[in-house]
């Protein structure tokens, strides 16, 4: 058993998102740094269409990343 806590929320995605897209989260919140002035959809909408990440990374990545630049 393990001391660490359980990641919550959109981090608890990372380790997924990394292993799928073969990027490191930074490469993402770069990405998303671009975007600036974008609602969240799309956001996320962008993210899925123009990098081929599923729904659910995206809308976690955009989530962390707004949560980060409120």
């Amino acid at each position: 058993m393990t001391d660490e806590p359980k990641i919550k929320g959109p981090a608890s995605y990372f380790p997924s998102i990394e292993k799928t897209s073969g990027q490191p989260i930074s490469h993402w919140l770069s990405v998303l740094d671009s975007m600036t002035g974008k609602k969240h959809m799309e956001m996320v909408s962008a993210l899925k269409s123009d990098h081929g990440l599923g729904h659910g990374h995206a809308n976690a990545l955009v989530a962390y990343w707004r949560a980060q630049h409120e």
